[in-house]
């Protein structure tokens, strides 16, 4: 596969990150060996809150890459939602989820309202509840409510949705329950050597002064939301920009990637124990800021992140290095208000005004459609259709199509689209693609987060912050843009990147002025929050839930135990390993749909004592699950560096399925010496 032409390159480092709280704000200013200017911190009511939301572990089709043919077979780390509450003495509230999966959806943001509505009234709505994917492309899907994204996983997967939407509500009942009074700071660091801009020539064509503010086509900045109660840090919330693909599209384990590796590492050595999140002493979210064209692959092709090969390696330094960046310099964000505003946007049929155009002229948007280019798919991370007709622009376009729209597309579609070679009008078919989208500006004291469905470029999101902070009169430090929340609908470039019709330009689906529309919007917002003004927030568009026909691979089926076997029983086993090397157990199963054990899991390892020391949740175990017809087998792949010698038990539980769909409880067990 060759690369584009970039000049970017990268040293990899690794590094690793402590760091220490006090009992007060001189202490914890010694403790961070950073200066503390008065009234830098904020102080509010906030609520934090985690749970388990892991979906389908066999046979899911996974979000992020479009390959039919990547499901799920297993678990590396279980997903998590983790949410916050804040809250003034007003009683003004914002509520931010963020969930490690791939893409988030209309149709789980409407469902997670609902039942919030039923368990807290009006609190929580759409005005004031958030809910953002981490984008990671190893989670399963289908669970969107229109049809084009459910294609790519052959179909709805009720489960999933069901395992997902709960997961989300519980997270948030909890932070409800955890609310009281905390401090907050804003730290803004530097992530090095993490991510490199995977459609450069495209970055290249935006003005001169734009591309100063980081001229290698990477924002490096990272900007972090620290929650302390009596000078103990109890939580954060992370914002950089770094597409979660260090695992390519033939990997078919669930994982957070690079940012769920983060959460799972500040907590794991902050006392969290994963199967048990119910009060857990610290919460820590790695969101996505403006990521578009940043690629974990450095070399421009996958499997080319720092561990090379070793994708999980790749994504644990790329996390550890997001990590390093928590530390950095205090930005004031001093202030006891929480306000927000919020609209939906019909993206069909924004008129917009010359003073948001690059050339002053009026333009407009139109109904979604995908280019050629995203049919090509980014092709530095991989994935997208596996057929070899369709080009980015860089290498060349695909000329054949653009020929086609010389002769078949209507000229108000080539003003509005410009260079895209239109291959998929979508937007002209209702429910195929989400189009009217919740757009969202909010203030948690001096901390401004604005919100959108796309997944913007890093100069769309530099843009967007600029005008923000500009119309606000607020440091641009202090505000944050979050994409992939409340709903989802693809990308968004500037125009001058459009113009080179890469992936990211393809999936532009609004036409070439599609960010010039999104500023729009958030001048209407942020004016309208300066002025103390209301707005009309308008409504969401209908989506096909419910609707959408049920993959097929999902439906339940009659389970039968291996041959000789009875479910539970060992099949094969290490019974003695040396210290550091890997253990394995097979064991006869059923399918693990059946029950997906939230909260839980599939599995645990017993020291001598009888205390866990691995499970579903830790980073040293594997549960891969191998199906053979109505058969399933689950392997357990355990690393022991790390664990003393001396005999462990290793247990699965689960159920299996009989012919009028009962579920029938069984467990297994063996154990393993290390020696």
């Amino acid at each position: 596969m060759g690369n584009k032409v970039s000049s970017v390159t990268e040293k990899f480092r690794f590094g690793r990150r402590t760091f220490l709280a006090g009992a007060s704000l001189v202490a914890a200013t010694a403790a961070m060996g950073v200066p503390r200017a008065k009234g830098q911190e904020a102080l509010l009511t906030v609520g934090r809150g985690m749970a388990d939301m892991t979906g389908e572990p066999l046979g899911a089709g996974m979000n992020g890459y479009a390959v039919m043919k990547q499901s799920t077979t297993g678990i590396r780390f279980r997903q998590f939602a983790r949410a916050f509450i804040f809250e003034d003495n007003e009683g003004v509230s914002s509520v931010f989820v963020i969930a490690e999966m791939g893409l988030m959806f209309q149709s789980i943001q409407l469902e997670v309202l609902r039942r919030l509505r039923e368990n807290f009234g009006g609190k929580y709505n759409e005005s004031n509840v958030f809910i953002a994917a981490t984008h990671t492309h190893v989670g399963p899907g289908g669970t969107s409510g229109h049809l084009m994204v459910d294609l790519t996983t052959l179909g709805f997967r009720p489960v999933t949705f069901e395992a997902t939407v709960e997961g989300i509500v519980e997270a948030v009942e909890r932070a409800h329950t955890d609310k009281q009074p905390s401090n907050l700071r804003l730290v803004r660091g530097e992530v090095k050597d993490a991510g490199a801009n995977r459609s450069f020539e495209a970055f290249k064509r935006n003005p001169a002064e734009e591309i100063r503010e980081f001229p290698n086509g990477v924002n490096p900045e990272s900007l972090t939301l620290f929650i302390s109660r009596g000078g103990q840090d109890v939580g954060l919330i992370n914002w950089y920009g770094l597409h979660a693909t260090s695992f390519g599209h033939e990997h078919t384990l669930i994982d957070g990637d690079h940012k769920g590796w983060s959460s799972w590492r500040m907590e794991k050595e902050r006392g969290v124990v994963h199967r048990d999140v119910e009060n857990p002493p610290f919460v820590a979210a790695f969101a996505a800021a403006p990521q578009g064209d940043i690629t974990p692959n450095a070399g421009l092709e996958p499997k080319t992140g720092p561990g090379y090969e070793d994708e999980a390696k790749s994504a644990q330094i790329l996390g550890d290095r997001q990590i390093d960046a928590t530390e950095g310099e205090l930005v004031d964000i001093s202030g006891t208000s929480v306000r927000n505003r919020h609209q939906w946007v019909d993206m069909r049929e924004v008129e917009i005004r010359g003073e948001f155009t690059p050339d002053g002229t009026k333009q407009r948007t139109g109904p979604a459609i995908l280019g050629a280019a995203f049919a090509a798919s980014s092709q530095e991370d991989g994935g997208g259709l596996e057929v070899p007709i369709f080009n980015e622009g860089e290498r060349g376009g695909t000329p054949w199509v653009k020929e086609l729209n010389n002769v078949t597309v209507p000229d108000e579609w080539n003003e509005i689209h410009g260079a895209k070679e239109m291959l998929l009008p979508l937007g002209y078919v209702d429910g195929m693609i989400q189009q009217v989208l919740l757009f969202s500006i909010t203030q948690i004291a001096g901390l401004t987060i604005i919100t959108n469905s796309m997944e913007p470029t890093s100069m769309a999101g530099y843009r967007m912050r600029k005008h923000v902070a500009d119309i606000l009169d607020v440091p641009l430090e202090t505000v944050v843009c979050q994409g992939y929340t409340s709903g989802y609908a693809h990308y968004v470039t500037t125009p001058e990147e459009y113009d080179n019709q890469d992936y990211e330009g393809g999936a532009t689906i609004f036409g070439r002025h599609e960010l010039c529309a999104m500023v729009q919007v958030y001048d209407k917002l942020a004016r309208s929050l300066k002025e103390g003004s209301q707005i009309d927030s308008g409504g969401p568009a209908g989506d096909l839930t419910g609707w959408i026909p049920k993959s097929l691979s999902g439906l339940p089926g009659i389970d039968r135990p291996a041959w000789g076997k009875e479910f539970g029983d060992v099949i094969t086993s290490t019974e003695k390993v040396k210290a550091g090397d890997t253990a394995s157990v097979t064991f006869s199963f059923a399918n693990p749909n059946s029950d997906l054990r939230r909260g839980v899991g599939y599995h645990t390892i017993t020291n001598a004592a009888g205390e866990i020391v691995a499970d579903d949740f830790h980073s040293s175990t594997i549960i891969e699950f191998v199906k053979n017809s109505d058969v399933v087998n689950a392997r357990i792949s355990w690393d022991t560096d790390a664990f003393d010698p001396g005999t462990y038990t290793v247990k699965v539980e689960g159920v299996s399925r009989a012919i009028g769909g009962s579920l029938t409880p069984f467990t297994g067990s063996t154990e393993v010496t290390v020696v």
